[in-house]
């Protein structure tokens, strides 16, 4: 596989010839790092998409960077490849840097990366991105440390291993209860119910206490998109992108039973609710509140306004974040260490718990203690802070 190393391109930068080409000091996309510098890294920059600048492509056409996407589409991914000079091989192709795909790699395919080599998931990312398996292990966290210290979820029950206990809990309290499929995404399968009689057993689903006091703005129930990234189990490494969407319902809400099938005032999923014939599109990048999707910041500027502490809900937030991740980490770290050769050979960037965080209107002032782990905040996910690169071995 063709595989540039960095004293190869150390060369390319010192000669005359090509020193248009690949500058240590001048070239956007090559950071230079390590003892003495000399440690090459590729960065990739977002606006490069739009620029179409024939400089960005010359690094990765120079050294034959290649990508292939597997049962995803992820156009922005390609584009972006594409807009810095990698190019598509085929999908059952061995040759090639960086795999982009949309389900997990099994151990065997993992064992086989090259330190020039990358792929988009950690072994074993289910245990976070799989609503039972993550209920399991923030429950194993209670357990451990504390139910105060890792209550961060709803009370909720895996049906229909845990029947008898939820009817047993729906007798003290009727709900209402929101079911969901332990692995779907988009709304899909998810309703609400006052009756364990409404439920089907069909398949493994999840049942939770639902928050039926949400935040909200204008009487619309919202929901918080988050995006993170994790780049390394052991140790961790999380970034937390600065901005986020806030999606809103597309009915005002209203606590009544007679409403509880109504999925546009329950549900914020867009999928959703861009059925919905009141769902409002805003196609103009320089307004940012308003329609159905609104940026974080945003929301955090009406909020403010609204006189809440937003400071005090972005830190519950990131305390949020660590904690689901850290019940996690030690099934994906021990999984790396099993089947991963190379260090740097997997990352993830994902939405947090693919899903969203969903504020009750109490919870904004409750005071509470946070994990002592830090998260990195970041504008975008390239750049000075060198987050998505590419090491280029030596």
């Amino acid at each position: 596989m063709p595989v540039v190393m960095a004293r190869d391109l150390e060369e390319t930068a010192s000669s005359s010839e090509d020193e248009e080409v690949v500058s240590q000091e001048d070239h956007p996309c090559i950071m230079w790092t390590g003892g003495c510098r000399r440690i090459p890294v590729l960065v990739f920059h977002a606006e490069a998409i739009l620029t179409k600048d024939n400089n960005i492509r010359v690094i990765g056409e120079r050294y034959h960077l290649s990508y292939k996407i597997v049962r995803t589409d992820s156009r922005l991914v390609r584009s972006i490849l594409t807009a810095h000079g990698f190019h598509e091989v085929h999908p059952s192709s061995t040759d090639y840097n960086l795999m982009w795909t949309g389900s997990h790699l099994k151990p065997f395919l993992l064992r086989t990366l090259s330190e020039a080599q990358k792929v988009n998931h950690f072994p074993r990312s289910y245990e976070l991105t799989r609503k039972d398996r993550l209920y399991k292990n923030i429950i194993r966290m209670q357990h451990t440390h504390g139910f105060k210290a890792f209550h961060i979820l709803p009370q909720t029950f895996l049906l229909p291993a845990e029947y008898a206990e939820f009817c047993n809990s729906y007798s003290k309290d009727r709900g209402p209860w929101i079911v969901k499929p332990v692995a779907s995404s988009r709304g899909r399968g998810v309703y609400l119910i006052n009756n364990p009689n409404q439920i089907s057993l069909e398949e493994n689903i999840l049942v939770s206490r639902y928050i039926n006091n949400p935040l909200l703005i204008d009487d619309f129930k919202f929901d918080v998109r988050l995006y993170v990234l994790v780049t390394s189990y052991d140790p961790l490494v999380i970034y937390l992108y600065e901005e986020g969407l806030a999606r809103f319902a597309t009915v005002r809400y209203d606590q009544g039973a007679k409403n509880i099938r109504n999925q546009f005032m329950h549900l914020t999923n867009y999928s959703v609710n861009k059925k919905s014939g009141d769902y409002v599109s805003c196609d103009d990048p320089e307004v940012e509140d308003y329609g159905n999707k609104w940026s974080m910041s945003a929301m955090l500027r009406y909020l403010k306004q609204e006189g809440r502490d937003t400071t005090a809900l972005m830190a519950h937030v990131e305390d949020l974040i660590i904690k689901t991740i850290i019940s996690a980490e030690l099934a994906i770290a021990t999984a790396c260490k099993t089947f991963v050769p190379h260090r740097s050979s997997c990352f993830v960037y994902t939405d947090i718990l693919r899903g969203k965080v969903s504020i009750n209107d109490c919870g904004m002032s409750r005071n509470g203690k946070h994990t002592n782990t830090k998260i990195r905040k970041v504008k975008v996910f390239t750049s000075e802070d060198n987050i998505l690169s590419w090491f280029i071995p030596g």
